[in-house]
C-alpha cells in the first residue's frame, strides 16, 4: 500500500513504547470467555467465543425504521477485549441495519482439517459452486449459491482451539439481502466426520427445545431454505443467516455529506487559497514547470477542529442527552476544514494546449505530495496532465499516532472512518475547484506570464490513484459527480482481507497481538472494522462503482491495473473487485506457470477485442515477484521475490494505457496480444 519508510519508523516507535501504549504485554492472557449459554448477549450454537458464527441475525434486533427491517445490536459484554478488560463500544456499530457485504463468515469446526473436508480454497474458488461443495453460501432472496472461498485461519496454526475457518465471498454479497451459511461433511484430520454442536442438533432434531425457544421459527426458516437447495438438514454441520446493510446503510452518510455540501456551494467555486508558487527551470526539473499549494475551504462535517480523533457531527443530542437516532444523518458543524492541496503543472502545459486536470490519490498513510513521484511527473509531462493531490485525512501522514493507538482500544476506530468520509468530500471540492471556470483556472498561479490559463478547466476532470489510493479511490469514484473514469492503480476492496495479506500491517499486527491477543477475538476485530470501514473504501461501494450508479450520480468507467504478486495489496481482494464491477480481464493475462490456481482470474470475463469500451482488469506481472500464499498471510521471503508493487505505474506502456483512458474512454491493448509488460 505503498507505505513509506517514514511510516514504518513511526509506528516501530510506537510499537516499542510498549508500556504506554499497549498496557502489559499479555501473550498468556485468556481466550475471551463465552458467556454463559442462556445469555442472550450470545450465540450457543459456537461457544467459541460470544460473536461467533459472524456474521449473524442473532445479534440484530427488528426496526420498524430502517431499509433492512433490522438493526445490529451488540453487547458490550460480546465485543472484544483489550487484555485490561476493556471491551470496544459497540455503540457505533448498533447504527449498523446489517453486515458487511464482504464480511469474512467466521466459525470455529473443533478438529478440521481443510484439505480432508474439501473446501474450496482461493486458488480454486469455482470448486465453491459444486453441488456437494461442505459449505453452501446462498441468496435466501434468490435462491442462488453465492461463490467463496475458505481457509484456516494461519496466524492460529499451532492453537487448533483458537483456529477459525474464514469465509470470504468472492463477490460483493447482494445489498439489503439475507444470506445462509450452510456447513456439511466437516472432517477431521483422519477423514471422520465431525459431530454437530449441540445446541445446533437440537433445532435440526427438535429435542430438548423449550416452547419459548425464540431462536426456534428463524432456524427452521434457515433449514427450509437450504432444503430447498438440496441441503439435508440432517448432514448439516452448522447454519446460520445474517443480513447485508442496506444501500443506505453503507452509503447514505457520505452521501448526505456530499449532497448538503454542494448544495450550500450552490454553483459557486469553493473558496481556496494559494499558499505558494514554485517555478522550475528546466535543470532544477526536465518535467514540471511548476507547483502550486495550497488550501480548499471545505465545510467541516466533523467535530471540534477536525483533527484526529473527531468524528462525524449528527447534531445535539437529544433534550434528554440521548445520542443521535441510528437513522441520523451528519449535518455541518458550523466551521470549515483547510483541505491542503498540491498541484503539478507539466513543462508540456501551454496556453496552446493546456492541460488535462486529474486527481491523484496517494498511498497508505502517505502524502500527497505523492505526486512527486517520478512516475507521476513522466506521465504529468508525457500526456500533459496537471495532477492535483490532497491528503486522505483520517488515514495520512499525519494520522499514523491516532491509527496506531486506535488497534491498543478499537473503541477509538470509528474516528478514522468519519475522517476519511470527510477526506472524501475534500477531494469533491478540490475536483470543482479544479475545473469550474472561477476556479483555478482564473487564479494567476495557473495562468502564464501573459495571464493565459495553464490548465483546461472545460476538458473535464479525472481521477488516478495507487494502493491506498485505489481502495479508497473506488469509493470515492463512486459518488464522484465532476468524473465520469478513473485508473485504480494496483487497487483492491475489503481491508479485512488486505490487512493480513499485506507486508505493511506488520507493525499493526504487532500491536494488536498486544492489545487484542486472542487470534479469535481478532478476526473478529477485523469483521467488526470493516462494517464500518464499508463507508470509506471500495467495499462498501463498488456495486455502484459502474453501472449500477448511485442517486444523483453518473455511471463511471474504471480500469484496474493490479501488479501480479503484489506484497502490499493483495490481488485476489482485486478479483473480488472486478467481479463485483463487472471489469474484464485482458488475456492472456499471464504467461502458462505463472498461477497456482486452477482456473486464473475464475468468473472476470475476458475483454473480447480492441479497442474496449467499458470498465477493464489488467495484470502486470513484473517477472521478479511469484505467487502469494493461498491463505491470510503476508508474502514475506525470498520465496515471493520482489514486491512489484510499485511495477504497473512506472511502465510507459500503462501509463499510455491509463492516459488514452482518461482521455477517450477506450481501453487499449499495449501488451500486443500477450501478457502484460
Amino acid at each position: 500500500m505503498t507505505t513509506p519508510g517514514r511510516l514504518r519508523l513511526a509506528v516501530s516507535v510506537l510499537v516499542t513504547a510498549g508500556s504506554m501504549l499497549l498496557g502489559t504485554a499479555a501473550a498468556a492472557a485468556p481466550p475471551t470467555t463465552p458467556a454463559p449459554a442462556g445469555d442472550r448477549t450470545c450465540d450457543p450454537i459456537d461457544p467459541t467465543a460470544c460473536l461467533l458464527p459472524f456474521p449473524n441475525d442473532y445479534f440484530t434486533v427488528p426496526d420498524r425504521t430502517s431499509p433492512t427491517g433490522k438493526r445490529v445490536r451488540f453487547a458490550a459484554s460480546a465485543m472484544p477485549a483489550t487484555v485490561q478488560g476493556t471491551p470496544i463500544d459497540p455503540a457505533e456499530w448498533n447504527r449498523q441495519d446489517g453486515f458487511s457485504p464482504g464480511s469474512p463468515i467466521l466459525v470455529h469446526v473443533p478438529g478440521l482439517d481443510a484439505a480432508a473436508t474439501g473446501v474450496a480454497p482461493v486458488t480454486d474458488i469455482g470448486r465453491s459452486l459444486a453441488p456437494d461443495a461442505p459449505i453452501v453460501l446462498l441468496n435466501a432472496r434468490t435462491g442462488e449459491r453465492t461463490p467463496y472461498w475458505a481457509e484456516l485461519d494461519a496466524h492460529a496454526a499451532g492453537r487448533p482451539d483458537r483456529q477459525l475457518l474464514i469465509i470470504r465471498p468472492a463477490v460483493a454479497l447482494t445489498e439489503g439481502t439475507r444470506y445462509v451459511v450452510g456447513l456439511r461433511g466437516m472432517r477431521d484430520g483422519t477423514g471422520a466426520t465431525i459431530p454437530a454442536p449441540t445446541a445446533f442438533r437440537a433445532y435440526v432434531t427438535g429435542a430438548g427445545l423449550g416452547r419459548r425457544d425464540v431462536r426456534a421459527a428463524q432456524m427452521k426458516r434457515i433449514l427450509a431454505d437450504l432444503s430447498r437447495t438440496g441441503v439435508k438438514r440432517h448432514s448439516l454441520y452448522l447454519a446460520w443467516d445474517f443480513t447485508v446493510a442496506s444501500r443506505q446503510g453503507l452509503t447514505g452518510r457520505m452521501l448526505a455529506i456530499r449532497d448538503g455540501a454542494f448544495a450550500a456551494l450552490r454553483r459557486a467555486a469553493p473558496s481556496f487559497t494559494v499558499t505558494n508558487v514554485t517555478d522550475y527551470s528546466p535543470e532544477q526539473d526536465p518535467l514540471i514547470a511548476r507547483q502550486v499549494t495550497g488550501t480548499v475551504d471545505v465545510p467541516s462535517y466533523l467535530t471540534g477542529d477536525g483533527g484526529p480523533g473527531s468524528r462525524l457531527h449528527y447534531g445535539p443530542a437529544g433534550g434528554d442527552g440521548t445520542p443521535p437516532t441510528p437513522n441520523a444523518l451528519p449535518t455541518p458543524s458550523g466551521s470549515t476544514v483547510a483541505a491542503d492541496f498540491v498541484c503539478n503543472i507539466p513543462r508540456s502545459a501551454s496556453a496552446a494546449t493546456p492541460a488535462h486536470l486529474s486527481l491523484y490519490g496517494h498511498g497508505l498513510l502517505g502524502r500527497p505530495t505523492e505526486i512527486n513521484a517520478g512516475n507521476v511527473k513522466t506521465m504529468s509531462n508525457t500526456y500533459d496532465f496537471t495532477f492535483c493531490a490532497t491528503s486522505w485525512i483520517g488515514m495520512a501522514s499525519a494520522d499514523v499516532p491516532y491509527v496506531a493507538g486506535a488497534f491498543t482500544d478499537l473503541t477509538a476506530f470509528p474516528a478514522v472512518v468519519d475522517r476519511l468520509q470527510q477526506s472524501f468530500l475534500n477531494f469533491l471540492f478540490l475536483g470543482r475547484a479544479m475545473i469550474h471556470p472561477g476556479g483555478f483556472a482564473a487564479h494567476p498561479a495557473f495562468r502564464d506570464a501573459a495571464a493565459r490559463p495553464l490548465i483546461n478547466a472545460a476538458g473535464g476532470l479525472h481521477y488516478d490513484g495507487n494502493s491506498q489510493g485505489g481502495i479508497n479511490g473506488g469509493a470515492l469514484t463512486a459518488i464522484a459527480q465532476d468524473w465520469t473514469r478513473a485508473v485504480l492503480g494496483v487497487p483492491a476492496m475489503n481491508y479485512s482481507t488486505l490487512l493480513q495479506r499485506s507486508v505493511d500491517f506488520a507493525p499493526f499486527q504487532q500491536i494488536m497481538d498486544g492489545s487484542y491477543p486472542d487470534k479469535v477475538d481478532q478476526q473478529l476485530i477485523l469483521a467488526l472494522l470493516q462494517m464500518l470501514w464499508d463507508r470509506a473504501e471500495a467495499n462498501g461501494y463498488a456495486q455502484h462503482m459502474t453501472d449500477r450508479p448511485l442517486p444523483g450520480t453518473p455511471a463511471h468507467q474504471v480500469l484496474m491495473h493490479v501488479a501480479f504478486g503484489d506484497h502490499q495489496v493483495s490481488p485476489a481482494a482485486a478479483e473480488v473487485q472486478a467481479r463485483t464491477i463487472g471489469a474484464r480481464l485482458h488475456t492472456p493475462a499471464l504467461a502458462d506457470g505463472w498461477s497456482a490456481d486452477v482456473r486464473p482470474y475464475w468468473g472476470i470475463a475476458p475483454i473480447r477485442r480492441y479497442p474496449y469500451q467499458g470498465s477493464a482488469i489488467v495484470i502486470w506481472n513484473s517477472g521478479t515477484a511469484y505467487a502469494p500464499p493461498p491463505t491470510n498471510l503476508a508474502p514475506v521471503g525470498p520465496e515471493y521475490g520482489k514486491d512489484p508493487h510499485e511495477f504497473p505505474r512506472a511502465q510507459a506502456g500503462a501509463q499510455h494505457q491509463k492516459a488514452v483512458f482518461l482521455l477517450t474512454g477506450e481501453v487499449v491493448d499495449v501488451c500486443a496480444g500477450t501478457p502484460c509488460p
